[in-house]
């Protein structure tokens, strides 16, 4: 462990089994953004946005009484015209892939999982979703699927530089044509940059780039844009990936301008304003320095946990993946910054 300049600790990843194949393939992401594992838990997608494509690796994350065990077996790096500076991304189901391009809109693609083999593939999108007439997806950046009744999902949606999450509602039997666009969330957000909902689907949280923080709103029938968060999670440095544990008591927020992961716990409930109860570091002094190009960079960018809830995947330019174990960054005891649970 290495201390970085005392505020939190720097945390080792766990090694994990690849070929040198795959490893090349890691390597010549260049920039990366979100990344997300599939329901299944047997693929990991992760967004190339400079490169303007995907990787979809095969994976698994086994527990043993040790720590965990991670093979990643074989890629497949996806290219398409509808894949542009892609910045987020989500699995739909275990082979339907939804990637939120910041250079124009959102795009769902069916995944040709079953010839991976270290493959180049390029692929054409089931749907182009672009929200008209009435709610133009702007500089989409992260997306996150809701799941809904009869066979419909919600693709919630940050427009980065619009300040605006925005709400679509596809039919899957219909090709996941939209029956609804509106705009969802914009009180208090300023260049929404990650976005997650909660496993009860209670709580929608949205990174705030802006206001350095991460804005948490209430689910209901009458969310909409004039709806103030009911929370807010303080000290966030410029929060980018942000994910809820499987039980819901905390939530990761990876900070693009430091080496860490902020860990936030829900103690009696996500109303009001609260600090880390703890960080860690998952990137070493050198490799953060490397990346720091202005404040906001160099950290952590894409942050996602895996279905067992056994590991954190993270994601950035200058470490295009690595895992953590989840008892080395919940479990951990507390040092830094103590948790304050005044309310709004």
């Amino acid at each position: 462990m290495l201390d970085l300049g005392g505020s939190c600790t720097t945390i080792a990843p766990v090694a994990f089994r690849a070929s040198q194949a795959v490893r090349a393939a890691l390597s010549a992401m260049g920039r990366t953004e979100d990344l997300r594992f599939s329901p299944d838990n047997r693929l990991l997608a992760i967004a190339a946005f400079a490169r303007k494509r995907c990787l979809l690796l095969r994976i698994d994350v086994e527990m043993w009484p040790d720590g965990p065990e991670i093979t990643i077996h074989d890629f497949m790096e996806l290219r398409s015209d509808d894949i542009g500076e892609v910045h987020g991304l989500d699995f739909i189901d275990d082979k339907t892939l939804v990637v939120a391009n910041r250079d124009g809109q959102l795009a769902i693609f069916a995944l040709p999982v079953e010839s991976m083999a270290g493959q180049h593939r390029e692929i054409t999108a089931l749907r182009r979703i672009d929200g008209k007439p009435f709610c133009k997806l702007r500089t989409p950046g992260s997306v996150v699927v809701r799941r809904e009744s009869g066979g419909r999902i919600s693709l919630l949606a940050c427009n980065n530089y619009t300040h605006l999450v925005t709400r679509h509602v596809a039919i899957r039997w219909l090709g996941y044509r939209t029956v609804k666009n509106q705009p969802l969330l914009r009180n208090g957000l300023d260049v929404p940059d990650g976005i997650a909902v909660s496993h009860d689907g209670q709580w929608i949280a949205v990174s705030s780039h802006g206001t350095r923080d991460v804005k948490l709103y209430r689910t209901s029938s009458s969310l909409g844009p004039k709806s103030e968060p009911v929370g807010i999670l303080q000290d966030a440095g410029f929060p980018h990936g942000l994910r809820f544990t499987r039980d819901d008591r905390h939530i990761l927020v990876a900070d693009a301008g430091s080496p860490a992961v902020h860990i936030y716990e829900r103690g009696d409930g996500w109303a009001g304003r609260r600090r880390p109860t703890h960080s860690v570091g998952v990137l070493d002094e050198e490799t953060f320095l490397r990346g720091r190009a202005s404040v906001e960079e160099g950290g952590p960018k894409g942050l996602d946990i895996d279905r067992s809830n056994s590991v954190v995947a993270v994601t950035c330019e200058e470490q295009s993946l690595a895992f953590y174990p989840m008892a080395s960054i919940v479990g951990k005891t507390r040092w830094g910054l103590e948790p304050s649970m005044a309310r709004l």
